[in-house]
């Protein structure tokens, strides 16, 4: 069997190569010394007509670590700029990102990137290295946001090393083979306004709207309808962030996709107690990215999109897609939350319940996961969750709210609780977690890793050899610190 990789296309290469290179450069894989396979992604593979055996192939390691490429590859890696931490930064690009071509399935085209792989034009000063640590931290998590039914980037395996990356100290290099739709950004637009080529502009649009929704082409509001899906898509992708506890940590216009996928996973984290002024990124010294914000700052980078696309669209449209954000992200948040509480339908008086409920977990600390987790278990006979509050009187005071409500709807509690266990999960990636398996890959034990992605993949079942993971986090979780670094 010929492996996936010579079935790779150069689409996006072939479609700018006579641009001058203004969107991409053909760039030269730069291997990793001895490279050891960390972990394969065998639900991807299938789901992406791939032979799993083919991922753990030595072929395939060398591939995957940059050692070789693939007779099918024209390596490339895309330029864009983008907004950080809310200030123009000017030229960035594909840094340690290097996209081996995409891969046929069906009417879709998969970008099959390498995270890690050695330096581009783009890397500045940087070495377009990846270190195992954070490239654990990747794989995990979009596959954990996948499990939870959130768009996002996926990764199909992890490469670990012996190349020392140095970072805060030495540490392996490692590489991702990263997996999405799309890697065009906001700032891939951004780039090319800000240098006033708009031309270069309209060639993005028309590649994006070509590959993505070819149905449009031949529309006179194609454009339109490419902001207006980014900003539905952008809206519905943050309220399930925040329906899960997940912040991103650096929402850059940079690290926000034209398609509505979450990307670019670096100092992320999944709240513990409910904090509404968690931030998960040590670099974000002000709290821009903290998890209240980031519905805010959707809108904001957005904004910035939208006036990226200046030379495509007239004023008054770009305002009525960007007026569409607030409503959109709000339905679908009220919708999540109310079916969390275990509600079929959301209605404006639920509102107040739902807030109150938030009110009382932040000033008890409640955990959470393991709340809304436990909460699908409650009854007028089965109150146990109150004991995850202090304030016993205030849960009592919105129980018999929640109980009155519950009772206007027409379904068992075992109906409700079927519903509600599949909408709460009972694992997340939570830092701890994260930094077990780190501890045990970098002494060459791969099992927690593995074990990981499997729990993560289904997280609303039950995995009783991961049992430890649907607990408390322990006393030293608190000390886990990541940053842009991580």
């Amino acid at each position: 069997m010929k492996l996936f990789t010579d079935h790779l296309q150069q689409h996006f290469y072939t479609a700018f190569k006579t641009d001058d290179n203004h969107h991409c450069t053909a760039v030269v894989t730069q291997g990793l010394h001895e490279p050891t396979l960390v972990s394969s992604n065998k639900l991807l593979a299938e789901q992406l007509g791939i032979d799993p055996a083919q991922l753990t192939s030595p072929e395939m390691l060398q591939i995957m670590s940059g050692n070789q490429i693939p007779d099918a590859s024209q390596p490339i890696a895309l330029v864009y700029s983008g907004h950080q931490f809310g200030v123009w930064a000017g030229q960035l690009g594909d840094g340690r990102a290097i996209t081996l071509g995409e891969l046929p399935v069906k009417e879709t085209l998969w970008d099959i990137q390498l995270k890690g792989a050695g330096t581009t034009p783009y890397s500045r000063f940087a070495d377009g290295r990846a270190v195992l640590r954070s490239s654990i931290r990747e794989y995990l998590c979009s596959e954990a946001m996948h499990g939870l039914g959130i768009a996002t980037t996926r990764a199909l395996c992890l490469i670990n090393s012996q190349t020392p990356v140095y970072r805060e100290e030495v540490e392996p290099g490692a590489t991702v083979c990263r997996v999405a739709e799309s890697h065009i950004r906001f700032g891939s637009f951004e780039h090319f306004h800000y240098r006033n080529q708009p031309e270069s502009v309209k060639a993005l649009a028309d590649y994006v709207i070509e590959r993505h929704f070819p149905d449009w082409m031949d529309r006179d509001d194609k454009y339109l309808l490419m902001l207006e899906n980014c900003v539905l898509k952008t809206a519905k992708m943050i309220a399930q962030w925040q329906s899960v506890g997940f912040n991103h940590g650096v929402m850059n216009t940079d690290n926000m996709s034209i398609l509505g996928d979450t990307i670019d996973y670096g100092p992320f984290g999944f709240l513990d107690n409910y904090n509404p002024d968690f931030i998960c990124n040590h670099s974000d010294t002000n709290g821009r990215y903290s998890f209240k914000n980031q519905p805010s700052v959707g809108l904001w980078n957005l904004n910035a999109l939208a006036t990226s696309l200046t030379s495509l669209l007239e004023s008054d449209h770009l305002i009525g897609a960007l007026k569409q954000y607030e409503p959109e992200f709000l339905k679908q948040y009220r919708t999540i939350m109310a079916s969390k509480i275990g509600l079929k339908e959301y209605q404006p008086e639920d509102e107040p319940l739902i807030n109150q409920l938030l009110e009382l977990m932040q000033t008890n600390n409640v955990d959470y996961t393991i709340f809304f987790r436990s909460l699908c278990a409650f009854s007028k006979h089965n109150q146990t969750v109150r004991d995850q509050f202090l304030d016993r009187e205030g849960f009592d005071g919105w129980a018999e709210k929640y109980l009155q409500r519950l009772a206007q709807q027409s379904s068992t509690d075992a109906q409700r609780q079927e519903k509600m266990l599949a909408t709460n999960p009972k694992y997340i990636l939570r830092n701890y977690m994260a930094q077990a398996a780190i501890e045990q890959a970098y002494q060459g034990d791969y099992t927690e890793v593995q074990l990981l992605l499997e729990v993560l993949q289904s997280p609303f079942d039950e995995h009783p050899d991961a049992e430890k993971y649907a607990g408390l986090p322990p006393d030293w979780a608190e000390a886990i610190s990541v940053s842009c670094s991580s």
